[in-house]
């Protein structure tokens, strides 16, 4: 390039007509052309070394920039070698914001698949397929009363409260029969965890469900199958508690018993209730209930209640509302099928199995710091002496809370357990 302006300066010097102008210009844009040619197939391994690769990388942004204007874009990752300036696309943050995307459409199928393999109640195998032998071999005649528990959390999670819940059960049940439904719980660290109690006499056992024998012939084997396909969007709330909520009913199904939440501290024996469900609220003037609850379920075998809970859980089912399938949903069950014919159920009041409400949960956890908070817990004590069959903890809301010296679920604890060798804290 330098040569040519050279060469361009002494022929102007010389030359003044022109047509020699013209030649002049002429000659000038032939060596700048040959000079940008020479340039570019230099650089030209360079630029095909953006392999297939590095094409769909390419494809990638151009698809995420088509997605319509209601989403909010994010910027993607890049990274750019100085060397030779590949862009590459990290993977797996690509992914994640193409998850995000289309959650955020509510269409996305592999979404819904790739989240499923985190739960392992869906898998089948030689564990599973022993089930409904194990059940009934557990469930003989020498049991007082069937008792179902769920536990779909790790087994670590499985804590005082926990084991203070099924101590109760025991206390009150001392020829009761309690199964806890959960793969992590049905292990070596499991099995541990429920020998003190095993050693004592009591029949308690962790058994893995089978979930696909659990729903064949009911109304939730269709919605089962399409989460199972990732068809069915499973929600912003935790699965895990979805589908404790449907085992229960499940169990009852196929078995009939008493469900209990692993935050339910018994107080006082439920053998004599039949077919029965308890209500969380009611109202002050008429005394009809507004809120019932599925913490604790009594019932048959193949109850038509139970069996429209199931239908209902099926057919509404939202994974994104709390309590949606849960205390919601038996609540607009019951409230359709309440005094029809052909069910036979019995609702308790509040003071039955949920006597202190969720936003007053911690005031039992709480020692009393004058003496009128000592005539309050001695009168809540003796009113949970009366009618009151178990006291619901409210986990969510209680979870975090120490359990105080000399407060009311202190010495319900103290009352209650059977083992009683852990200090119940929280």
């Amino acid at each position: 390039m330098l040569a040519a302006k050279i060469f361009g300066c002494r022929l102007v010097s010389r030359v003044k007509s022109p047509l020699a102008s013209i030649i002049f210009f002429a000659v000038l844009m032939f060596f700048m052309l040959a000079d940008c040619i020479i340039s570019n197939i230099s650089l030209e391994p360079t630029v095909f070394s953006h392999n297939k690769e590095d094409s769909q990388a390419l494809q990638t942004l151009k698809v995420v920039r088509k997605t319509s204007s209601d989403v909010v874009l994010l910027p993607l990752p890049l990274t750019v070698p100085t060397q030779n300036k590949i862009i590459e696309v990290d993977n797996e943050r690509r992914n994640s914001l193409a998850s995000s995307l289309t959650g955020r459409k509510g269409h996305g199928v592999g979404k819904f698949r790739r989240k499923l393999p985190e739960y392992a109640i869906f898998k089948s195998d030689e564990l599973t397929k022993k089930f409904h032998g194990r059940v009934l071999g557990f469930f003989n005649n020498r049991c007082e009363v069937h008792f179902f528990m769920t536990w779909i959390s790790p087994v670590e999670s499985f804590g005082r409260r926990e084991t203070m819940a099924v101590e109760s059960v025991f206390k009150s049940h001392p020829n009761g029969c309690l199964m806890i439904l959960s793969r992590t719980m049905d292990s070596v660290r499991g099995y541990r965890l429920l020998k003190p109690l095993l050693d004592r006499g009591f029949k308690v056992v962790a058994v893995t469900p089978d979930f696909p024998f659990l729903v064949k012939n009911t109304p939730a084997e269709a919605w089962f199958n399409e989460m199972k396909s990732g068809k069915k969007d499973p929600g912003g709330i935790p699965l895990a508690q979805n589908l404790s909520n449907l085992i229960r009913l499940l169990v009852l199904h196929k078995y009939g018993g008493v469900y209990l939440d692993t935050d339910f501290i018994v107080l006082k024996s439920l053998k004599g209730l039949k077919n029965t469900i308890g209500a969380q609220s009611m109202d002050a003037a008429s005394k009809n209930w507004t809120r019932l609850n599925n913490a604790v379920l009594v019932f048959d075998m193949k109850h038509p209640l139970v069996l429209k809970f199931i239908e209902e859980f099926a057919l509404t089912f939202d994974g994104n509302k709390w309590g949606h399938n849960g205390p919601y949903m038996v609540s607009r069950v019951v409230g359709r099928v309440e005094g029809r014919s052909g069910y036979n159920f019995t609702i308790l009041p509040p003071l039955a199995f949920y006597p202190v409400d969720w936003v007053k949960i911690g005031s039992l956890f709480k020692a009393p710091k004058d003496r009128a908070g000592s005539r309050w817990a001695e009168a809540k004590l003796q009113q949970l002496k009366g009618k009151t069959y178990g006291v619901h903890l409210w986990n969510k809301q209680s979870r975090k809370l120490q359990v105080e010296e000399g407060s009311v679920m202190k010495r319900l604890m103290a009352e209650h357990c059977v083992l009683c060798k852990n200090v119940y804290t929280s």
